[in-house]
């Protein structure tokens, strides 16, 4: 079986300085443009945003993702305005000057051009693509894999310390298009195509991906391996086993719900949770 990175230095140790990585995500109130944002005040928005980062960082988690989860329904990535990256920026610089640990940037719905745009004007050091190498089904239609033009946008902009995290068999859509390729061909077309990490999904926000599903992207790829979805303090000692990290939001919300505010205390609980297998990696 081929791998193809065998001389990749990790990006989460690069990144992060340690071995495995807790990864919360702010979930950004649906900005102006969006169909949610009503009330014309883009300060609560950043309030919002930078409330749930410092909650996050003072539970312990090593990382934070801005995401603008509410601009729901998302918009395919040809027709995501320029005011969406414009804000976003915005949103970006507050939380790493106040916060201070490393920033990913997620655009939705596989936005990696505005993302690394963002990244660059905001001092993020990654962005996540949720469909990097293949082309999908998914709500906002068929999305095609954003890798050939965003790594040529990555060049033009000079930008190649912003690293890509991209998911395998990406959650809210139907692989029909390649249904007749397995889960480890799908995480080897990212690796090919120059990613610099992988993310396993569940289905959907807040459904975690089966260890069977881990273990066969971690077969596939030397690249970091993180779990997208799903991820609680039950089971989150069990998956950072098997990986370099979590990416995690709705459990860590008040009530578990995606849309509530962040809770310290169930941030602390997670960290806690995961401390074990993050001190064993790094001793590793």
């Amino acid at each position: 079986m081929q791998i193809i990175s065998t001389e990749k230095r990790s990006a989460i140790s690069e990144i992060f300085k340690r071995n495995k990585v807790i990864i919360g995500v702010v979930h950004c109130k649906a900005f102006p443009g969006a169909p949610n944002f009503r009330n014309g005040n883009i300060t609560s928005v950043y309030d919002a945003a930078m409330r749930d980062a410092e909650a996050y960082v003072a539970g312990g988690v090593h990382g934070l993702i801005i995401e603008n989860h509410g601009d729901i329904p998302f918009l395919k990535p040809d027709l995501i305005g320029p005011e969406t990256a414009a804000f976003m920026s915005v949103v970006t610089d507050w939380v790493r000057r106040e916060i201070g640990v490393p920033l990913g940037i997620n655009v939705l719905a596989n936005a990696a051009i505005p993302a690394l745009a963002i990244a660059l004007a905001g001092g993020a050091d990654f962005i996540r693509v949720n469909q990097w190498a293949n082309a999908y089904v998914a709500n906002e239609g068929i999305v095609e894999g954003a890798a050939a033009t965003a790594l040529r946008y990555r060049a033009q902009l000079r930008a190649d310390n912003v690293r890509v995290f991209a998911d395998s068999h990406v959650k809210h859509g139907s692989h029909a298009i390649v249904a007749d390729r397995s889960v480890p061909e799908l995480t080897r077309d990212i690796d090919f195509f120059q990613a610099d990490a992988v993310i396993a999904t569940g289905q959907r926000t807040g459904n975690t991906a089966t260890l069977e599903e881990i273990d066969e992207v971690r077969s596939a790829t030397r690249l970091p391996l993180l779990v997208g979805s799903g991820v609680t303090e039950a089971n989150v000692d069990t998956i950072l086993a098997r990986t370099e990290g979590v990416i995690v939001a709705s459990s860590l919300k008040e009530g578990g719900v995606w849309w509530n505010p962040v809770e310290k205390s169930r941030v602390e609980a997670f960290v806690n949770a995961a401390r074990r297998q993050i001190e064993a990696g790094e001793q590793a």
